[in-house]
């Protein structure tokens, strides 16, 4: 498991939220060493801190989108 936690993340959110998901599962299943524990923690928090980034990125690209946009509120109301 140690190699796993030492692997950069290069994937998709989708799939880095997905492997969390397997992460915390084996932790709350609690059959896991002291070192299988910690192991999968260390993992979790790359994997967590990975997913972070992603969606920091992908908000840095909508507000990219964004700017600029001079269109006028949609006020609910059609004249």
């Amino acid at each position: 498991m140690a190699d796993a936690a030492a692997q950069p993340v290069s994937e998709k959110y989708e799939d880095i939220v997905a492997r969390l998901a397997r992460v915390v599962e084996r932790l709350e299943g609690g059959g896991l060493s002291l070192e299988e524990s910690i192991a999968a923690f260390e993992e979790g928090i790359r994997l967590a801190r990975a997913g972070a980034t992603k969606l920091e990125e992908a908000e840095r690209k909508v507000e990219v989108l964004l700017e600029g946009d001079r269109t006028a509120p949609f006020s609910g109301q059609e004249k």
